[in-house]
């Protein structure tokens, strides 16, 4: 995998066209105009995470991300912990982001979203993208970089034509309420829609799950990750600056009454026609995302399997001799996010119950690898790769777990108090079920005691014996 194969797969999964398009109607109408800087403030934090994660990839460049990390910087119970919560997060994902492609294939093509047609939107999508995973290293770096080429094509087209030839606002509009939050503090109105910035920035880390993939991963994982930072971060905040001054109505969005502004403004400034072809860019966004989804949960547990610690390991670790990509890994995250799509025609907010924990898991599985890498840091790691912030590494190590943590209860926090407690609780109890579930496991089937790979190796012996 090529310099722009890594970085392109690490954007579109972070996607800026699918995170700003499925959340800006709740954003704005939630935090008003001013929700764009909680993008802003959202980007800042995760790039700290991005640079404890670059030496930590730097100097240990193996496949499967976050589960091998935490096994050098910490030990094998903290991995495989780390490993189990990401990759449930992951594979619910896949789920929600191939099924939130489902209301634009209908909007594309004419007609009335319905729950039937978006469940088998979601799972051509997912099938769409099993395949072409399937087909190997090189080919998922071609449409990884044809995604990339598409997204930020469209978002650039998209959000220059509304600048310059629909604004209807000014600029000074994003320092402005519009009656947001006017039934109680601004400050809890702009936490609230400050999550379009949360669930935006992850994606980065998918640079580092294909390292064995990629040539001189010490030194090119690390840029990768910042510049899908850097380029990702720029894309949402141009697109959501322009549907922002292009929305006509701001009172109408808050109040409920426009419930889809996105598709407002593109109606209105592109015509049925126009709209159809830029929602066309946004489904090629949507099966690039799970694309690189399903490469990074792939590659995860591959990396599982051959270090023997989970069920169906022998399957799980196989590689396929021509195509060099894990097929029976890549299965699972096809089966298990079809099976939740499939769940989703239970109940409507069956698939919002499954997927609320997502967000939230691949977080806490990001600041398990913070704390892993400060801890051994506080031990006497030094970062011995080609990237390292040398004497900066401390504090940004600091910053980044404290970042990590508030958006983590910010994520957690409940916001619905007249409705039922579980529902109001929903996130915080999703995230006590699969971490109490993963450590019943971890203690009963003792999975971390089967492997012989390297682990809690990053501190030298003799530091951590002169520090113990």
């Amino acid at each position: 995998m090529s310099t722009w194969g890594n970085f392109a797969l690490g954007f579109t999964y972070l996607s800026p066209v699918v995170g700003v398009y499925t959340l800006f109607g709740f954003a704005l109408g939630t935090g008003g105009p001013p929700m764009i800087w909680a993008i802003v403030i959202a980007g800042l934090g995760q790039l700290l995470v991005a640079m404890v994660f670059g030496e930590v990839v730097s100097q240990f460049p193996v496949s499967g991300g976050i589960y091998p990390w935490a096994r050098r910087l910490w030990g094998r119970r903290w991995a495989w912990l780390a490993g189990w919560v990401y990759a449930l997060a992951l594979l619910a994902t896949i789920a929600s982001v191939s099924y939130g492609a489902g209301p634009f294939v209908a909007l594309m093509l004419g007609f009335e979203p319905s729950t039937t047609g978006t469940v088998i939107c979601a799972l051509v999508v997912v099938a769409i993208a099993t395949l072409l995973n399937l087909g190997g290293t090189k080919l998922l770096a071609k449409a990884a970089i044809f995604g990339f080429a598409a997204e930020l094509a469209g978002a650039v087209v998209v959000g220059i034509w509304l600048l310059t030839t629909h604004r209807e606002q000014s600029f000074s509009a994003i320092f402005h309420t519009f009656g947001a939050g006017s039934g109680g503090s601004y400050a809890s109105a702009f936490l609230a829609a400050s999550l379009i910035g949360v669930y935006l920035y992850y994606g980065f880390e998918a640079c580092g799950d294909v390292a064995e993939e990629v040539a001189n991963p010490g030194g090119l994982i690390p840029r990768s990750m910042r510049m899908t930072i850097y380029v990702g971060g720029a894309a949402s905040v141009f697109v959501a600056l322009a549907l922002i001054l292009a929305a006509p109505d701001f009172g109408k969005v808050i109040s409920g009454e426009d419930a889809d502004p996105v598709y407002t403004v593109l109606q209105s400034a592109f015509g049925s026609v126009g709209t159809r072809i830029v929602l066309a860019v946004v489904l090629i966004s949507f099966l690039s995302c799970a694309l690189s989804l399903q490469a990074a949960g792939s590659r995860l547990l591959q990396s599982y399997g051959r270090d023997k610690m989970i069920f169906g390991s022998r399957y799980l670790a196989k590689l396929s001799p021509i195509r060099h990509v894990p097929p029976f890994a890549l299965v699972v995250t096809a089966v298990v996010p079809a099976l939740v799509i499939l769940g989703s025609t239970l109940s409507a907010s069956a698939l919002t119950r499954i997927v609320s924990f997502a967000a939230l898991g691949i977080y806490i599985g990001f600041q398990m690898i913070v704390l892993a890498a400060l801890r051994a840091r506080l031990r006497g790691w030094v970062p011995a790769g080609k990237f390292s912030m040398g004497r900066w590494g401390l504090p940004v190590n600091i910053a980044a777990l404290v970042y990590g943590v508030l958006a983590a209860i910010n994520m957690a926090w409940p916001r619905t108090p007249d409705a039922s407690w579980y529902d109001n609780y929903l996130v915080i109890l999703s995230a006590v079920l699969v971490v109490g579930v993963g450590l019943v496991y971890l203690f009963v089937a003792k999975p971390a005691d089967r492997s012989d790979a390297p682990a809690g190796d990053a501190i030298p012996a003799s530091v951590a014996a002169s520090t113990d």
